[in-house]
């Protein structure tokens, strides 16, 4: 798949079940392709939004392609016997964190569980692709890339960053991957090869 052919082919996911969480960052955007992708595939896709990544992005951008609830506060109890955090991933095949903020990654590598996606990471027990988005000096923080190392050592995949132009009007590394290489990923997970 090209970076312009950035779909999959229909029904290539069909049955497949895809969390993506969205974290605070101005590659938002490009989730919203993705997570269009995904659903055109035959994906049923569930979105968790971090309360910074709403700044970036609307709740109802994410709820309209699912055509599902999005996630965005631990608190919203559906029942005391049904804890969605536990409930999301138990269901889900692949757990996408796209963009994956240094302060997110630094969360998981902690082991911190403070908020609705750093406690739906701490329970999944299906594979998590990361897709870090930051500015070049961030991602080469020595502290970023113990993080990083940590988390490839514990089984946490990861898709790019990229080198490019950035939002701080900067070139270089810490850019997202663009959609077609972040879905390449995802099929690769989903559908390995035989």
């Amino acid at each position: 798949m090209s970076p312009s052919e950035d779909r999959l082919p229909p029904g290539s996911l069909d049955g497949r079940e895809v969390i993506v969480g969205v974290c605070g960052g101005i590659a938002a955007y490009k989730t919203a392709t993705v997570v269009s992708r995904l659903v055109q595939a035959g994906a049923g896709v569930s979105v968790a939004m971090t309360r910074a990544a709403r700044r970036f992005v609307g709740v109802q951008t994410f709820a309209a392609l699912t055509q599902r609830r999005v996630f965005t506060t631990l608190w919203h109890v559906q029942g005391y016997d049904d804890p969605q955090h536990i409930r999301l991933t138990e269901q889900a095949n692949l757990f996408l964190i796209a963009p994956a903020t240094a302060n997110m990654m630094g969360k998981i590598a902690a082991g911190i569980a403070d908020d609705l996606l750093s406690t739906m990471v701490m329970s999944a027990a299906c594979p998590v692709l990361l897709a870090p988005a930051m500015n070049a000096r961030m991602w080469q923080n020595p502290i970023v890339q113990r993080n990083v190392a940590a988390l490839r050592e514990a089984g946490y995949r990861f898709v790019g960053p990229e080198e490019g132009w950035q939002a701080c009007r900067t070139v270089g590394p810490g850019r997202m991957a663009e959609p077609a290489t972040i879905l390449e990923h995802v099929l690769s997970i989903l559908q390995p090869a035989t």
